[in-house]
């Protein structure tokens, strides 16, 4: 039987940097008396341009620095580390239960999509990992999944510019080539394979229509976490809400003037530690 304190214990989350704090604020609203403790490796973004070896090397030391702090849980908030690293850290880190985020977004859009055709919007690295498409096709084997790099949309988050005229021409520029043409073969789901993305949804929404159903892995990992943790009797009870710890290896500063956007409140840099992996 597991204990209260160890009910108690926080869940680490790494990314890059920013992007997956859309994974915690999900996380925070589905699970608001869990503990969290957020590492973003800021000294060494972005992992989507990055090599394989490269980030399995930087997951691995984010995710030990975590361990070292007692968490119950490692959720891995980043699509690339996801594609990447997920299975090498589910065996190093065993008993931890580690979770990605490329599993629950796929499952949520094979779940949803009546047609099979899939759109990902993603980083070069997790595009060229095809980690979405075969996620999605080990599910529906007759899937069609296009994978689009949009780094730009990278930009466009950490710089704030999330809605209006820039927003949109440069997601309209993306998502042009898949939106005319024969109304029969355009996709009819679109998955944030990014955690930045989820801040651009409203000009995303807007370029796209209505029609197309788009796919959040931020609040689809949230989902799976607390289902998770309701399995395994790790779920922490009671009513006060649960503590926040931020860590980043470089630019407190950046990290909470940048942060706050993702996270949806505002943050100081004595909000964030750094630390070195």
């Amino acid at each position: 039987m597991i204990g209260n304190l160890t009910n108690t214990r926080p869940i680490g989350i790494f990314d890059s940097g920013v992007g997956g704090l859309t994974v915690l604020k999900a996380l925070r609203e589905r699970l608001p008396f869990e503990n969290f403790v957020y590492l973003g490796d800021t000294a060494r973004l972005p992992y989507g341009t990055k090599s394989a070896r490269s980030i399995l090397r930087y997951a691995r030391q984010a995710a030990r620095h975590l361990q070292q702090r007692d968490i119950k849980l490692l959720v891995i908030a980043c699509n690339t580390a996801s594609a990447v690293a997920l299975e090498e850290l589910q065996q190093e880190l065993q008993p931890l239960p580690v979770m990605g985020v490329v599993q629950p977004g796929a499952s949520a859009a094979v779940a949803a999509c009546r047609t099979g055709r899939h759109l990902v919007l993603a980083t070069e690295a997790t595009v060229s990992l095809h980690a979405y498409g075969n996620a999605i096709r080990a599910l529906d084997r007759s899937a069609s999944v296009e994978e689009l790099p949009c780094e730009m949309l990278v930009a466009l988050a950490e710089e704030g510019w999330t809605t209006g005229v820039i927003a949109e021409a440069i997601v309209r520029q993306y998502l042009q080539p898949f939106l005319s043409g024969d109304e029969s073969l355009r996709a009819e789901t679109i998955i944030l394979g990014c955690t930045h993305f989820p801040i651009l949804r409203d000009a995303i929404r807007v370029v796209a229509g209505n029609e197309m159903l788009i796919v959040d892995s931020a609040r689809t990992t949230a989902a799976a976490v607390k289902e998770l943790l309701r399995s395994a009797g790790l779920l922490r009870e009671g009513s006060d809400a649960g503590s926040l710890t931020l860590l980043a290896t470089d630019g407190a500063r950046r990290f909470a003037r940048v942060g706050g956007t993702f996270l949806g409140s505002d943050l100081s840099p004595d909000d964030v530690r750094v630390v070195d992996l």
